[in-house]
C-alpha cells in the first residue's frame, strides 16, 4: 500500500505540533520536512531543531528532503536529530555516491531527489546505494504548485530501471499531488506520495489519505 507523507511546509505554523497529531491521527506514514538553505532553492525553511522536536514526539517518522547545497555538510547534524530518511538532491553535490554512504553509515535510509529537468539515468549509475528515489514534480522551493505533467514520466522509467536491476527502493513524489492524479502515480510506480496544500486544506484529511490509499 503506498505511504503517505504530509509536507510539513503546508502547515499551519502556529500550531505545528497540533499539525503533525492531526496528521498521524488521519493515517499518515510519514513526516515530510523540505529543508531549504536559500541557496539551491530560492525559499529558507526548516532545521535540524525542528525536526528535532518533531521526532522526539514520536508521532510519525520524519523524512528530511535536504533542498541544500553541499548537503553532505548537515547529513550527520540531521541523522542525530532523528531523521529516519534523509534524501539528497543529485544536483546539489559533486560526489553523489559518497553521500549517499555517509547517510547509510548514519543509520538512516538514503534517498536521491530529481529535479523535473533531470534525468532519471543519472541514478543508473548508484543503483543499490539509495533506498529512495524522489522525483520531483514542481520545481522545489514554494508549495501550492501546480504537477509538471512531463515530470511524472520519470516515475515509470525509475521503476522500469530498478526492476531490470533487480533493486529494491521507494519511489517517492512530490509536488502538485492530490486526491484527482494520486492514483495515476501510483499507477506509474508511485510508492510514497508528499501531500501538501491538498491534504491540509481538505475538509476531511483522513478521508483524503483513505481515497488515496484504496488505488
Amino acid at each position: 500500500m503506498v505511504k503517505i507523507a504530509p509536507s510539513l511546509l503546508a502547515a499551519n505554523y502556529l500550531t505545528i505540533g497540533d499539525e503533525i497529531a492531526r496528521m498521524r491521527d488521519a493515517g499518515a506514514d510519514w513526516l515530510h520536512f523540505d529543508v531549504m538553505d536559500g541557496m539551491f532553492v530560492p525559499n529558507i525553511s526548516f532545521g535540524p531543531g525542528l525536526l528535532k522536536a518533531a521526532a522526539g514526539s514520536g508521532l510519525l517518522p520524519c523524512d528530511a528532503h535536504l533542498m541544500i547545497e553541499k548537503p553532505e555538510r548537515y547529513v550527520e547534524e540531521f541523522a542525530a536529530a532523528g531523521a529516519r530518511v534523509i534524501t539528497v538532491h543529485a544536483e546539489a553535490t559533486n560526489h553523489l555516491n559518497r553521500v549517499l554512504h555517509q547517510i547509510r553509515d548514519c543509520g538512516c535510509l538514503a534517498g536521491v531527489a530529481l529535479n523535473p529537468a533531470t534525468s532519471p539515468e543519472c541514478l543508473r549509475y548508484v543503483l543499490g546505494d539509495f533506498d529512495l528515489a524522489l522525483v520531483m514534480t514542481v520545481n522545489p522551493g514554494f508549495g501550492g504548485q501546480k504537477m509538471i505533467s512531463s515530470a511524472v514520466e520519470k516515475i515509470a522509467e525509475i521503476d522500469g530501471m530498478l526492476r531490470q536491476a533487480g533493486v529494491t527502493a521507494e519511489i517517492e513524489v512530490d509536488g502538485g499531488v492530490n486526491e484527482n492524479n494520486a492514483p495515476a502515480l501510483i499507477a506509474k510506480g508511485a510508492t510514497v506520495l508528499v501531500a501538501g496544500s491538498a491534504l491540509y486544506h481538505a475538509a476531511d484529511a483522513a478521508a483524503f489519505i483513505r481515497n488515496v490509499k484504496k488505488q
